[in-house]
């Protein structure tokens, strides 16, 4: 029997608009190592074909954290787009860059970014991310799903020191410390992080982080 698992498929939101593709794809590489090395991916991500990359996680609180990660530590002028779906996640075979792996936790990814996508361009346009989990988690769907949408609304507003204070905070690291790196007192990085809606993201996450 193979195990329910959540796939995670990224794309690079207006890829076709930067003067650089292959400067991004580096860079963003570089950001999804880092949170590779924080959090518990069963199959790390990785780029695959053109401005996509894809990653496995062994239950939804652990993706949940990774993709927040992420987006926290994109560089400026990047952002991106996660589709996470929840079901199997089968090996196939060995390919060239990795491996090859089908089930309806990557069929249900590619609906939830295509989902993720089309909400951004309607209705929600600081939308970036969108879970499917399939008629038997119905319920945990519409609640992580709930969760996203307000958490791509605050991260999606933040400033560049407000997302790095809030992934340094999410990464352990003291309020001290940070406000030597920024350059600024141990109050105004409590104050951002307060203010940006940072506090609330790191607070969230613990709570989710349990969910199966």
């Amino acid at each position: 029997m193979v195990a329910n698992q959540v796939a995670v498929i990224v794309d690079i939101v207006e890829s076709r608009r930067l003067a650089d593709r292959r400067a991004a794809q580096l860079e963003l590489a570089d950001v999804f190592a880092a949170v590779d090395a924080r959090t518990r991916p069963s199959l790390p991500l990785r780029a695959t074909v053109g401005d996509e990359f894809q990653a496995v996680y062994p239950a939804v609180g652990p993706a949940l954290e990774a993709i927040l990660l992420a987006r926290l530590a994109l560089p400026e002028g990047l952002d991106c787009r996660f589709g996470l779906g929840l079901g199997e996640v089968e090996h196939v075979d060995d390919g060239p860059i990795g491996a090859i792996q089908d089930g309806s936790g990557w069929w249900r990814a590619r609906e939830a970014i295509v989902m993720a996508h089309d909400r951004e361009d309607r209705r929600v346009p600081s939308s970036r991310s969108w879970f499917r989990g399939g008629p038997e988690h119905a319920g945990l769907e519409a609640l992580v799903n709930a969760y996203l949408l307000a958490r791509d609304q605050v991260v999606g507003a933040m400033n560049l020191r407000a997302r790095r204070l809030t992934y340094g905070v999410m990464c352990g690291r003291l309020q001290s410390e940070l406000a030597v790196e920024e350059g600024i007192t141990q109050s105004a990085v409590s104050q951002a992080l307060r203010r940006s809606g940072g506090a609330g993201l790191v607070t969230g996450i613990e709570q989710l982080v349990v969910l199966p």
